[in-house]
């Protein structure tokens, strides 16, 4: 299995890290040969109709010096919280805000289909799965197609992605839509009132659910999109920042380690690993480099 990385600067940045220096450490030090990186929106559109792209410039081109090529991550819904990233002017309509979506995708694929090193359009992100802070519970399957459309329809070339949950969903509807299928990749969650909480699944739970979806929506590329590598505790990990000790419960070197050769027993091809900027976090504000080094050792 290869082992990347996804990326956020958004949530670099919650962290209270340069997030322009953890990116160039993750390609520098770690040197994954993929990055899932998000275009989010409501950070790009600041005002209808006006867009700025240039901190995502910046990262396509930074990794693009580095050889490294991206899945890049847009829609309504993209990774991390609160899930829906749309500008606060459009949440309350949704006509406009998705006549206003697709007219964002459409510049924005526009814009980046000219780099050689962006290899995979994800459409959405989970867009089925009832989770996060959003207009509505789920993203509607006519929207997710009119995308899908659109994205096919500028650049028939590049392969589209759409994920969903690896343990609460059937993965149909997203699999069956796209040419590369992501599911994430969980073990140990916190959910109230049980506290902490371990799946009681196996590898084998997730290669019957691709043997399904290879059945019945024809879909046989399926990879990990988003494999646990940070913790998932009470608190958002930038609300918890000082209690190493919570963080680890629910994620550490050895349970990363446990994690990797989770994955490897699926046999899918490859998986992007979830948590660099919280590695990097604990190197250079913790003095604490074991992650840091735990997934390198992995990736490399």
């Amino acid at each position: 299995m290869e082992f990347n990385v996804s990326f956020s600067n958004l949530f670099a940045k919650q962290l209270g890290l340069d997030w322009q220096e953890a990116y160039q450490a993750i390609l520098n030090d770690l040197r994954p040969n993929k990055l899932r990186i998000a275009a989010y929106w409501s950070e790009i559109e600041k005002k209808p109709g006006q867009y700025d792209f240039s901190d995502l410039d910046w990262q396509i081109e930074t990794a693009q010096d580095k050889n490294t090529d991206i899945i890049l991550a847009f829609g309504q819904k993209t990774p991390r919280w609160p899930e829906c990233h749309i500008p606060e002017f459009y949440w309350d309509e949704k006509g406009k805000r998705e006549e206003a979506l697709l007219a964002f995708e459409r510049v924005l694929v526009e814009r980046y289909k000219h780099y050689d090193n962006v290899k995979v359009w994800q459409v959405e992100n989970e867009p089925f799965l009832p989770f996060g802070y959003c207009p509505e519970p789920t993203i509607s399957e006519e929207l997710v197609d009119r995308e899908i459309a659109l994205v096919r329809s500028i650049d028939g070339n590049r392969p589209i992605m759409v994920t969903d949950s690896g343990e609460i969903s059937l993965w149909y509807k997203a699999a069956g839509r796209s040419d590369i299928f992501g599911t994430t990749m969980y073990k140990t969650i916190y959910k109230e009132p049980f506290g902490y909480f371990s799946y009681p699944i196996g590898p084998n739970f997730f290669r019957l659910k691709a043997l399904f979806v290879k059945f019945f929506a024809k879909q046989d590329n399926v990879i990990i999109c988003e494999l646990q590598a940070e913790p998932w505790g009470p608190r958002q990990i930038y609300d918890m920042k000082d209690d190493i000790e919570e963080q680890y419960r629910s994620m550490n070197p050895e349970k990363l380690r446990s994690m990797a050769q989770f994955a490897r027993r699926t046999n899918f091809s490859e998986s992007y690993l979830w948590g660099a900027e919280w590695w990097y976090f604990l190197k250079v504000q913790k003095n604490d480099s074991e992650m840091w080094e735990t997934a390198e050792e992995i990736i490399n």
